[in-house]
């Protein structure tokens, strides 16, 4: 099937009871047994719920995968994801990954002895001088938030599979409508669905997938286990969502490439970076491995107080963290995604105090030009 018809179809099933087209909220915590250890498959809601069951198994559908796993977001399908590792294990990570997923690595678990270590996965001989005996998984982020480096999946999980690594992609921004990582190599993959994925900016959630069966059984007791699962209300706005997934980032995209168009060379910017962009230096990386370009923007201008200024004059996209919503919005990184990062490595990686990042809605083109040509002054 093509990935439209799978998005609205695959894992969903009209109700048994009343034919309804959209899966039921099931919002139950438990289930009538019809005697000692006889059941219709569902025990108790943490363990299993038939509207989470759907979106797992619909997510796994649009990545190719064989097991999905919903969590109540996606740090905790990170976090799920990492626990079948162990004290002592090392794991290389893109440089610029996102803040919330530096958080948790750094000030959570290096406490039980997990040792990381940053690099820019975008270069090969960067990647290949970080692995060590003890390297158990490579965790890469592409394209990155905010600055928008693009990692080569296939060539990382070629090395990864030869120093006998696994390889995670978080594929937040690209989507499985962009972006397949298991069918580039990839072991598992990991999606903040509170982003393009429901699109509404009405549910916080994630996914995990994992490309083979031998992952169902360990992933499903981790999940069971530690109970960061994702609630039926909001599997079923995530479901809802996936529906329109693919005309919502045609929108997203072709207006940000008006957007970025319009940002570049402009005097009052001092520099964009879009994949998009005629010059930009990944841009046939982009269309190899995502076949687009995406709908996140970042720009730069002279310094925080400029920033502050462009900010404060926006009228329709609006300044809030997240991305990915039907709605523009705009963030400044150093100060809200990324705080939890240090100064001086947020300086390293090109997070500076002009930083701007724009994540492109679907409202009309003309309006967020005028928008931004004001904010600019």
């Amino acid at each position: 099937m093509g990935f439209s018809t799978d998005a609205i179809h695959a894992g969903q099933w009209p109700d048994p009871l009343s034919g309804a087209v959209m899966v039921p909220i099931y919002q139950t915590s438990t289930y009538q047994q019809e005697g000692l250890g006889q059941h219709k498959g569902y025990e108790y809601a943490r363990t299993k719920n038939p509207t989470r069951q759907a979106l797992e198994d619909n997510m796994a559908a649009l990545e190719k995968g064989a097991a999905g796993f919903a969590f109540s977001s996606g740090m905790a399908a990170i976090n799920a994801l990492m626990s079948l590792f162990q004290s002592g294990d090392h794991f290389i990570v893109t440089a610029n990954t996102y803040g919330g997923t530096f958080r948790l690595f750094e000030r959570i678990l290096k406490r039980f002895g997990f040792e990381f270590s940053y690099v820019d996965t975008s270069r090969s001989d960067n990647l290949k001088a970080a692995f060590r005996p003890e390297t158990k998984l490579v965790f890469v982020e592409t394209p990155t938030n905010p600055m928008l480096t693009l990692t080569d999946i296939k060539a990382v999980a070629e090395v990864a599979r030869q120093q006998g690594a696994l390889l995670c992609v978080d594929n937040t921004f690209a989507t499985p409508y962009r972006q397949r990582p298991l069918e580039l190599g990839a072991d598992f993959v990991v999606h903040s669905t509170t982003k393009y994925v429901n699109g509404h900016s009405d549910s916080v959630g994630g996914v995990l997938v994992a490309r083979d069966e031998k992952w169902r059984e360990p992933l499903h007791f981790i999940q069971n286990s530690a109970g960061a699962i994702l609630g039926p209300m909001d599997s079923w706005l995530t479901l809802r969502g996936i529906k329109t997934l693919a005309v919502r980032m045609d929108r997203h995209e072709s207006n940000a490439r008006e957007i970025a168009a319009f940002l570049d060379g402009n005097t009052r910017v001092d520099q964009v970076w879009y994949p998009g962009l005629p010059n930009y230096p990944q841009r046939e990386l982009a269309l190899s491995q995502m076949g687009s370009f995406g709908a996140i923007i970042s720009f730069s201008v002279a310094n925080l107080d400029r920033a502050r200024d462009i900010l404060s004059r926006f009228r329709v996209f609006t300044l809030a963290e997240s991305l990915g919503g039907v709605e523009s919005l705009v963030c400044h990184p150093a100060v809200m995604t990324h705080a939890s990062v240090p100064p001086e490595v947020r300086q390293r990686l090109g997070i500076v105090d002009g930083l701007i990042r724009l994540s492109v809605g679907i409202e009309d083109i003309e309006d967020l030009l005028a928008d931004i040509d004001h904010a600019l002054g």
